[in-house]
Formats: C-alpha cells, structure tokens, sequence
C-alpha cells in the first residue's frame, strides 16, 4: 500500500506535542502511507464557536479546508483531537448551513468558494477505515502483549454526536488499534471523560478533581496506563497527576502515552531525535515489561543514542 493524504499538523504538534507527530508520520510511513502537510497552514482557533454572530473565528479552520481542496484532495487527516473538531464542525457547517457559508465564502473573496467538499478525518477513522487491522499486525515487531493499557478519548472526539468518530461509549476505533499491537486493553468507563484542561487557568482544583477521577478509575479497573490523542488533555494529565501525587491524593502514577508513541514502540521504530518524548513514568513502565531492549525510548531533552 503505498499512498499520499493531506494532512493538517496545528500548531501543538509542532510545538509541545512534536512527539504525538513524528511517531505518527514514522508509523504511517511503516504502513506504506505519507501524511503530506497542506500548504500555507494557519492555526484552527483550537474551538469552534457557537455563537450565531461570530463567523469570522470560523474563518481559519474553512481556509485550511480550502487548503486541501487546492492540493487536489477530498480528504483531509488530522492527529490532534482539538484540530479535528474545530475542522470537522466548521465543515459541518458549510455544507449543511447555506447562510452562514454564503457570509464566509463572500467575506474570503480572494479565496475559492467553499462548500464542503472535503472529509475530514481523525488519523484512528483512517487506519481503520484505509489501512485495517491486519496491515497493521503485521508491522508490529514488538507485540506490547505484556502491557494493559486503554483508550482515553477525551470530550473532543465524542462531542458533538454530528462529527464523533464513533458513537459514545463505543470507542473501537483506538481499542482496536492497541488490540492489534498486541496490548491488553481493559474496559476503562471514564474513556471519554472531560479532563478539564480548559478550566486548569481558571481554577485548577476542576481540573485536579476531573484528573483525579480519570486516573483512579483507571488504577481501579487494573489499567497500567492510557493512551490519548489530544495534546491539551496529554498535558493536563501528566500536569495534575504530579500535583495529586505530591499531595496524597493518588498513589499510583498512570503512565500517559500519545497512541502513536505505542505504535511506534510496536513497530520498533529507532527514532534519530526525540520521537517518544516520554515522561519518567511512562519509560520506568516499558522498561519494566522489557520494551527497551528491542526499542529505542528517548527521553524528553535527551538526544537519541
């Protein structure tokens, strides 16, 4: 299989979350498949605004549409879950809302019009859907069948039902990816759970609780660590887990790991840089089970030896 999709980064990927990228892209390549960047990117807005008078924040996920519509594209692939919601709402709104797409299409009068043309998809939806189970099977040279790890989804791939990559509650998509790297997954009912991380400025002890629920539900079900795919809820995770562990209030840290980190240690991809980025306790919990002898684990700030 070898093909070429437009891919759109946002700004976290090249930024904080550089990991969360360059072991997607590795592992894509693996799979026979190039995530190709659209030209000339601007920032998404992170959120999709709803208010009925506020078209002009819906301006930059439209024109990164436009983007991949000039790449010659009809599909559009994204990593970060925040980045595909604000892509896939505004989207949403332009083929189903002729109003608010005719104010848009007038206001970008240097652009071409716009009117939906393109799919927007989450990087899960497209293994599912273009690469499958098998293909990945059988890339994997270190089957992570000693780890228990589950899906954290979060509340940006869920939420709205218009644009969720599968319905609630069901979370496949991801489960079936860890299943088919060889892991244990375990039903893990705070999977799409709000973390909060909106609320971490704004008054941290929501985000704390909301972290604080997420993380011994998942010790109280037997799960070893999470795997994510947003890039907020990554960092609030790992941010709030040290505050409740200082204070007593967790005992057991939960290693977090983006969900391409795992596929490239499965792959036993070699990175040159900094590809995996993690934490202590997510290299302390793959040492344990015997991952570093076959893969490289980079800490973050260290070089690759």
């Amino acid at each position: 299989m070898k093909k070429t999709v437009s891919y759109y980064p946002g700004c976290a990927l090249k930024t904080g979350a550089k990991g969360l990228e360059s072991s997607a892209l590795a592992s894509m390549k693996q799979l026979g498949v190039t995530l190709e960047e659209i030209p000339d990117w601007n920032c998404c807005g992170v959120v999709h605004s709803l208010c009925e008078d506020d078209l002009i924040h819906h301006v930059a996920p439209v024109r990164n549409l436009i983007r991949a519509r000039q790449q010659g594209s009809d599909t559009l692939v994204t990593i970060c879950a925040m980045c595909y919601n604000t892509l896939a709402r505004a989207n949403l709104m332009m083929r189903t809302n002729p109003e608010k797409r005719d104010k848009l299409n007038r206001f970008m009068q240097e652009e071409p019009d716009y009117h939906g043309e393109v799919e927007v998809n989450h990087l899960l939806t497209f293994l599912a859907r273009e690469v499958g189970q098998e293909k990945i099977q059988s890339k994997v040279k270190v089957p992570l069948s000693d780890l228990s790890i589950s899906p954290y989804y979060g509340c940006m791939l869920t939420r709205p039902r218009e644009i969720a990559i599968e319905s609630r509650r069901k979370f496949s998509l991801l489960t079936d990816l860890l299943q088919s790297l060889g892991a244990t997954v375990k039903y893990f009912p705070a999977a799409d759970r709000c973390c909060s991380s909106y609320q971490s400025v704004n008054d941290p002890r929501i985000a704390e609780e909301a972290t604080e629920f997420i993380l011994k539900t998942a010790t109280n079900v037997g799960v070893e660590a999470l795997a994510v795919c947003c890039p907020l809820c990554e960092f609030n995770l790992k941010y709030q887990q040290k505050v409740l562990l200082k204070r007593g209030r967790l005992h057991t840290p939960v290693p977090i790991y983006y969900f391409s980190h795992v596929v490239a240690v499965s792959f036993g991809l070699n990175p040159d840089l900094n590809l995996f980025e993690m934490d202590d306790a997510a290299i302390d919990l793959l040492t344990r089970k015997g991952f570093k002898k076959d893969t490289k684990i980079v800490k973050k700030g260290d070089e690759a030896s």
